[in-house]
């Protein structure tokens, strides 16, 4: 029997765009324990997707797959340190021996720490750009035979407005997000003959509890207020609604794409 608030959630989806292309494919979500990427999973796997996804977060990680677990296809997570390439490529492998070849991979995962410029190190760097930037190329690169097999495939980068916007306080997060357009779209030249999509989804602040406990302040929320042209809230469900629209059929034609998601700010 399915619990209330999975009923809730059912009732919510239903009033969304719904993707017939989607149901039965495979989806691959780095970072969905929480967040932006719970809601990635969340909405994939109310589209009737076989859903997989990554984190570090296993108690959060389980706790989701095991809410979900009375939907069409329940879904499968896996711990992965995705700054440990090996273990990346493993797992990536055991998701296709157990749910299918990979047909949409979605880049979510990330860390937004904040950082001076003077504290920053060469280890920090490398971290910096391994967990931001790095795992979207080789994650990308794992899934791409799989794709260009089923001549066809939908890969989405996140992205973020931060560096457009010229933020300060975490710039090696920012060169990091500033790369993932680069990597985009010379994939999308390589990987678009084979009919395979790559697109950037481009969040504005959203506002997950991450967010607001350890950055939104009222300085940030009058930021918002200034910056947005929607007076209201980015939810996660936002960018999981557009990252829909790009895994889908839907747009067969958009691929080499910054989708930006932020109400009007960038």
């Amino acid at each position: 029997m399915s619990s209330p608030a999975n009923a809730n959630a059912r009732d919510e989806h239903s009033v969304y765009a719904r993707y017939p292309s989607l149901v039965d494919r495979t989806v691959l979500i780095t970072g969905g324990a929480t967040g932006i990427g719970a809601s990635f999973v969340e909405q994939f796997v109310a589209q009737g997707a076989r859903v997989a996804f990554f984190d570090i977060d296993e108690t959060a990680g389980d706790a989701l797959a095991d809410c979900l677990g009375d939907s069409r296809h329940k879904p499968l997570f896996l711990y992965v340190d995705l700054m440990d390439i090996d273990a990346l490529r493993k797992a990536i492998a055991d998701v296709r021996a157990a749910v299918g070849p990979i047909s949409v991979l979605v880049n979510n995962a990330a860390n937004d720490q904040r950082h001076k410029i003077e504290d920053v190190t060469p280890e920090s760097f490398d971290a910096g750009i391994a967990v931001n930037v790095r795992h979207q190329f080789f994650a990308a690169q794992a899934v791409a035979d799989d794709m260009k097999a089923a001549r066809g495939g939908s890969i989405i980068n996140l992205g973020s407005i931060s560096w457009m916007l010229k933020n300060g306080g975490y710039p090696v997060y920012t060169m990091a997000k500033s790369a993932v357009q680069g990597l985009t779209r010379g994939l999308a030249r390589d990987l678009g003959p084979h009919n395979v999509r790559v697109n950037s989804l481009v969040p504005g602040w959203v506002m997950t509890e991450k967010q607001k406990r350890l950055w939104l302040d009222d300085a940030g929320r009058f930021a918002i207020k200034q910056g947005q042209c929607i007076d209201a809230e980015l939810l996660p469900e936002d960018l999981a609604r557009m990252a829909l629209f790009l895994a889908a059929d839907d747009s067969r034609m958009i691929t080499a794409q910054d989708v930006i998601v932020d109400g009007g700010w960038a």
